[in-house]
């Protein structure tokens, strides 16, 4: 039984790949018009700036909100830059550290 549901479940995807491809096709065609989403790329994060707001060094930053302190020597220099999740906790960081250090100290 449970092969069937499987076997379902594959052809379902499958059935979604090949009308996509289809849609794909119409819309190369000009027989279809596609919806499209508008992705805005947020604004960097200047980690460093940040940082500097709080008066803390480097390894008081790290350790306050838990980065690594090579994590964040790296994203200072530019040589890499904060995932999506990362950039999330940076910026609330930035606009309410205070929330997050207390929020930070009472789960430890």
């Amino acid at each position: 039984m449970k092969k069937q549901a499987r076997k379902s479940k594959h052809s379902s995807v499958g059935l979604h790949i090949v009308e996509g491809l289809k849609q794909a096709v119409a819309h190369y065609r000009g027989e279809i018009q596609l919806r499209t989403t508008t992705y805005t790329i947020p604004d960097p994060v200047d980690v460093k700036a940040i940082r500097k707001k709080l008066g803390l060094s480097q390894a008081k930053f790290a350790a306050r909100y838990c980065f690594s302190p090579r994590t964040l020597q790296q994203w200072e220099q530019g040589r890499s830059k904060p995932d999506g999740v990362a950039r999330a906790y940076l910026t609330v960081i930035r606009r309410n550290p205070r929330p997050v250090e207390k929020a930070l100290r009472l789960a430890s």
